[in-house]
């Protein structure tokens, strides 16, 4: 086979067609060649290909050429290597969604009901009205009711329908949205290739194996390839490997270039060899379960192949499984291992289970009681006091009364239960994340949206959320004077702004370019190194250009470069002068370069003697203040060799570099979004805590943090690095103690030089904290893969939209597609409005419920039958709920909700002014009923309508206690619009038409029942004054509310809250619960030696079973063991189990990859990652805390 092939000339790359499409390789070989690293591969190509040119005839492509980029050639390489393209998991099907939507508590205990209710209507025993066993209780029910006796419980079936179907719908179209979101981000990516010798840009899907690829900095590589021809690379393989050294790749040392890692200098041509799922980033995908494969047959064999064996069977403590069933049936269910869920509920999830559950037994208590007072009353009523004996034949009659009462219990737990619940925070969710799209968030998880309105703590990136992530000059020193702004062309003498246009436009990598804007008054866009790019844009500010510089000196012509690294800390390229001379240019930190310089160009452009004296002074005058304004200083300067001298020697860079001219010195910043500042103090004055966590210098991300308002003058705060909050935190051991850390992360505001396990055990350490009087919520802002562990672990993620990788979109809860730190403060907002929308809801629910709950309890007790009949309770029941959530759930957001605190994790969901208004409110419903009730007759000048006897046709008394029941719930429902004690209900009504449309839809309504509902309504038609009057006792209901609000709160101690949070006592099982999810989720991100490690962890994970099962044996099953506490944390702790990531994390610091060590004497480093500058700089005293 590999004969065939090499009769192809290399730059042939169409198979002749023949041998359908034989490549000299198979996937299988490139899988193998792909798994290699460095010098092995090195070997393996020449042993088996002896060079790449090899690999590139037996892949029938030309290294200089590339491919023919012929259609069929394409396809039959489709065919042969695969797409590059790895499936997104599949969707859930709308089936899945309504059975989960159907795993909810409140939901169950409904259908429950409506199951016993409908089964009950259709049980008629036999047995005639014989008169032997009295007419007793004569008014339980009319034959209106009894026919229409099946309306309650299909009513109730329908209203658990609904909600489900909305839930799922919800879920589905969300899912959609985010899908469609997903590829419109994938087809926008585009990456260079070379076909039929042009160099042209394609979408990264249509890459193929064989395709030559030119790399450069700052590109995600799309595919595996093999490295053809390269200049300086470096490759960030973190993502994959989580190492943060950058590796050097090379022909001779390492070519393998993997998919998912970044190249971070230099820029080279690969020969893709890998696509797809084939590529390193789709094996993990595969291994992640990310992409549904044949993995579903393998789940039966997981036992055996301990490879994947981890992610099928989480690591669970006992404990932890019990707070998970529910996750643990859905991923029984379908096979999907890592299924992004969060680990547990969200914060008002959990509340409102537990308030359901509250209101469920309160429900089931009266139901019973009734049932049991309306037995007894039968029985005593009948056999004691009538005196009757209970008769064979009358046994069916009795039990039909048994029934009869049962029902009546079953329409009292049935009004108890709020169904409109679960809907209402469907509805108002859903409205949220729809607005939110607006707002740049893309919500991924619904319960993040409300979650985010609780967050007490933000731990935001720098650069690019509170930063532009556009390096820009701010500062220059030229010509003897310090410009506090980028001077004007005219204020720099021509000669010097000539020799420093043409140094920077020469000196700078060409592929470093600032392209026009995509979007009409967009930013102009940066390519390359971001550096160089602000050197750049100073060059347009003065008026000048750099392209006609380059264009006359294309990069053939440059006689030597010495590029960029981090050692150098500088960068020079050599041109050869038409006399014979050369001149170089240079461009470095300044520190660097300045140490270099004996000479300066003053106000004249004529360069002059440049002492250290000088020098010194100019650090003092010039580089420092800049450093203390947070910017990093560039020094640009050039030298001369005249050509009598001849050729000087190249290789000894020390004398090369030396005996400089100095141009100018500037200071270059990565700029404050201009609405950070201003979306900070918001979150300040919303009790939000904002920490900033970055790999930045201390200084830099000091200055910044001043600059965004983090820091605020006169404030305690700490600002550490990683390494001394790492000192702090952690015992000798090195475990992390929580005590430890609560002494640091209450003052802590800044963390810089930080690594992702850091951000991580922050996070961790913050959310696990018990200190302070309420729990906190911690949302974390991330872009890079390396972020993956701590966004999952927060409370709330949110992902970099535009600048995120894929890994951490993935782990992430909220997408801000702007990248804008603005956008979280908008998240918080329609976070805390969810949360308000809710109580709202249940303020008003509540208030319905607690009144016909009583009513039909006391009614069904005294008169033998409820006022309100049961298909009269659901039509206040559903519609009211179900309409009542549509209007309350969608009220929009003010600003005011960003100035109070956030409510935190145990605040109870029905705070105590709320409590105030439902029984307030109670009270007078229940008065004005009652009063109508006992006295409406002689009110109203009505016949009675107590006792009626059996099937007589609805009576007006009854009509007019239904009617006013449901006028009085509309006002109320004005009332439920504010829950913390405002005056004014009516504020802002006409910004929510749906609310308006709904009451006013209500109403209409009503008068259709009352007047035209008839017999199964059990109504009959009103005159005008009676409407007149229920409407006037309704709107009472506004005035009464006016009294209430008046009554402070405060003097209301006896009031009970409702709805908790978690309390301490259960944040220890959680804490198991999370340990246990550790391994599983964050740690195992994605690591290097995957398969090796998913082994030894799944090894270990026997052992721990057996360890478990032998614990199991010794205590008994309530008891929790001793140590298990802490078991999976000291597991995670123990140095030999150290997951690779914190390995590393935990290495004597010679950290900030060798460059940062040696002392410099002046203050920032150059454009190579900002160096440290020494304790006796001056701004780092005023500044240190």
């Amino acid at each position: 086979m590999a004969n065939n092939t090499a009769d192809h000339p290399p730059g042939n790359s169409v198979a002749e067609g023949n041998h359908d499409g034989d490549f000299g390789m198979t996937t299988e070989d490139l899988r193998d060649l792909m798994e290699l690293r460095s010098a092995e591969a090195v070997n393996k190509i020449t042993d088996t290909y002896t060079d790449v040119q090899g690999i590139c005839r037996r892949l029938k492509t030309s290294p200089i050429e590339g491919l023919s980029g012929n259609p069929v050639d394409l396809e039959k390489r489709h065919a042969a290597f695969g797409k590059n393209f790895i499936p997104p998991k599949k969707a859930k099907t709308f089936l899945q969604l309504v059975w989960e939507a159907l795993q909810d508590v409140t939901l169950i205990i409904l259908e429950i009901a409506a199951i016993i209710s409908l089964g009950l209507s259709f049980y008629h025993p036999p047995g005639g009205d014989s008169e032997a066993c009295g007419q007793v209780a004569g008014g339980v029910e009319d034959e209106g009711e009894s026919q229409a006796g099946w309306i309650e419980g299909a009513a109730i079936l329908f209203s658990v329908i609904i909600v489900v179907l909305v839930t799922a719908f919800n879920d589905w179209s969300k899912e959609k949205q985010f899908r469609g979101l997903q590829s419109r981000i994938e087809q926008e990516q585009k990456f260079t290739v070379i076909r039929k010798g042009q160099v042209i840009q394609i979408p990264v899907a249509e890459l193929v194996v064989g395709d030559i690829a030119q790399i450069k900095y700052g590109d995600l590589l799309p595919a595996d390839g093999i490295l053809i021809q390269g200049n300086d690379l470096k490759i960030d393989e973190s993502s994959l490997t989580g190492e943060s050294d950058h590796v050097r790749k090379s022909m001779e040392k390492d070519p393998m270039l993997l998919s998912g890692t970044h190249v971070m200098e230099g820029s080279g041509r690969m020969l893709v060899s890998a696509v797809g799922l084939n590529s390193q980033t789709g094996i993990i995908f595969t291994l992640l379960g990310a992409s549904e494969h044949d993995e579903e047959k393998k789940v039966k064999k997981t036992k055996t192949q301990d490879g994947i064996a981890l992610e099928i069977q989480p690591l669970k403590s006992e404990e932890a499984a019990e707070s998970e069933e529910k996750e643990e049936k859905e991923e029984v269910k379908q096979v999907k291992k890592v299924n992004v869920t969060k680990k547990e509920k969200s914060v008002l999830q959990g509340k409102l289970t537990k308030l359901a559950v509250q209101i469920g037994k309160a429900g089931l208590i009266m139901s019973a009681v009734t049932v049991i007072i309306l037995i007894l009353y039968f029985v005593i009523d009948t056999f004691a006091v009538q005196g009757r004996s209970w008769v064979a034949e009358c046994t069916p009659i009795y039990i039909q009364y048994f029934v009869k009462f049962f029902i009546i219990g079953v329409t009292v737990l049935v009004v108890a239960v709020p169904e409109g619940l679960p809907l209402a925070v469907t509805i108002s969710l859903a409205y949220s994340v729809k607005k939110m799209m607006k707002d740049n968030n893309l919500v991924r998880h619904l319960d993040a949206c409300e979650t985010m309105g609780n967050a007490t703590a933000i731990c935001s990136d720098k650069t690019g959320t509170l930063t532009m992530n556009r390096m820009t000059v701010v500062q220059a020193y030229v010509g003897d004077t310090h410009y506090k702004t980028v001077p004007e062309p005219d204020a720099i003498k021509p000669e010097t702004l000539e020799i420093m246009v043409n140094s920077i436009s020469i000196n700078s990598a060409y592929t470093t370019k600032i392209l026009p804007p995509e979007k009409e008054g967009g930013l102009p866009r940066h390519v390359g190194n971001k550096t160089e790019c602000s050197l750049l844009g100073l060059v347009l500010e003065l008026k000048r250009d750099y392209q006609p510089i380059r264009d006359e000196v294309p990069e053939e012509k440059l006689y030597k470069v010495y590029t960029f690294n981090s050692s150098r800390k500088s960068m020079s390229t050599v041109l050869k002068n038409a006399d014979g001379g050369y001149r170089m240019y240079s461009k470095g930190a300044s520190e660097i370069v300045l140490r270099k310089c004996s000479r300066i160009l003053d106000a004249q452009g004529q360069p002059r003697i440049f002492k250290p004296k000088d020098r010194d002074e100019m650090v003092r005058k010039v580089i420092e203040p800049m450093a203390c304004d947070g910017l990093r200083t560039i020094c640009v300067a050039y030298r001369d060799f005249p050509a009598e001298a001849g050729e000087p020697d190249w290789d000894s860079e020390n004398d090369i570099l030396n005996e400089l001219t100095c141009i100018v010195v500037v200071g270059i910043e990565d700029p404050v979004r201009p609405e950070v500042p201003e979306a900070i103090s918001k979150c300040q004055r919303a009790g939000i805590t904002v920490r900033m966590v970055t790999g930045d210098n201390i200084n830099t991300a000091r200055a910044i943090a001043t600059k965004c308002g983090i820091l605020l003058p006169g404030e305690d705060f700490l600002c550490l690095e990683g390494k001394e909050f790492n000192q702090q935190i952690r015992n000798d051991q090195g475990e992390v103690e929580q005590e430890r850390l609560d002494k640091v992360w209450p003052k802590l505001r800044v963390l810089a030089r930080s690594s992702p396990t850091d951000k991580h055990t922050l996070v961790k350490g913050i959310i696990d904290s018990t200190v302070g009087e309420t729990r906190q919520v911690v949302a974390v802002t991330g872009d890079g893969t390396n972020d993956g562990p701590a966004l999952k672990k927060a409370d709330v993620g949110f992902a970099m939209g535009i600048a995120g990788t894929d890994v951490a979109k993935e782990a992430s809860d909220i997408i801000l597609t702007d990248d804008n730190f603005t956008s979280i403060v908008k998240a918080v907002m329609w976070g805390r409005n969810v949360y308000d929308s809710i109580s709202k809801f249940l303020q008003f629910q509540l208030t319905v419920n607690v009144v016909a709950v009583i009513v039909a309890f006391t009614g069904a007790c005294i008169t033998q039958d409820s006022p309100l009949k049961a298909v009269q309770m659901l039509w206040v029941n559903l519609i009211m709920d179900t309409l009542a959530s549509l209007a309350l759930a969608t009220e929009p957001p003010t600003e005011s909700l960003l100035l109070r605190r956030p409510y935190g994790r145990n605040k109870p969901l029905i705070s105590r002014t709320m409590m105030k208004n439902i029984l307030g409110h109670a009270v007078y419903q229940l008065v004005i009923i009652f009063t109508l009730l006992f006295a409406g007759e002689s009110i109203f000048d009505i016949d009675n309508g107590r006792n009626a006897p059996l099937h007589s046709p609805p009576s007006e008394h009854y009509t007019i206690v239904f009617n006013v029941f449901v006028m009085m719930q509309l006002f109320n429902e004005i009332n439920a619009r504010k829950i913390h004690g405002e005056r004014n209900v009516f504020e802002g009504i006409y910004r929510n038409p749906i609310f308006c449309s709904v009451v006013l839809g209500t109403f209409a309504l009503q008068i259709i029942i009352v007047q035209f509902g008839g017999k199964p309504f059990s109504c009959t038609a009103l005159t005008i004054d009676q409407w007149l009057w229920c409407v006037f006792i309704g709107v009472g209901e506004l005035l009464w509310g006016q009294l209430i609000s008046a009554i402070p709160t405060h003097h209301l101690k006896f009031l009970m809250e409702a709805g908790h949070g978690t309390t301490k006592e259960e944040i220890h099982e959680e804490e198991l619960t999370e340990g246990a999810d550790e391994i599983d989720h964050a740690e195992m991100e994605l690591r290097r030696g995957q398969i090796l490690w998913f082994r030894g962890l799944n090894r270990i994970q026997t052992q721990i079973k057996v360890v478990n099962a032998f614990r199991s044996s010794l205590y008994p099953a309530g008891l929790e063991s001793p140590e298990s506490r802490s078991s999976i944390h000291s597991f995670m702790a123990h140095p030999e189990f150290v997951p690779l990531s914190e390995e590393e994390a935990r290495i004597p610091p010679i950290e900030e990859t060798g460059d940062e060590i040696e002392p410099l004497p002046s203050p920032s480093s150059g454009a190579g990652g900002g160096g440290e500058p020494p304790s006796a700089f001056p701004c780092r005293r005023e500044l240190s805390i």
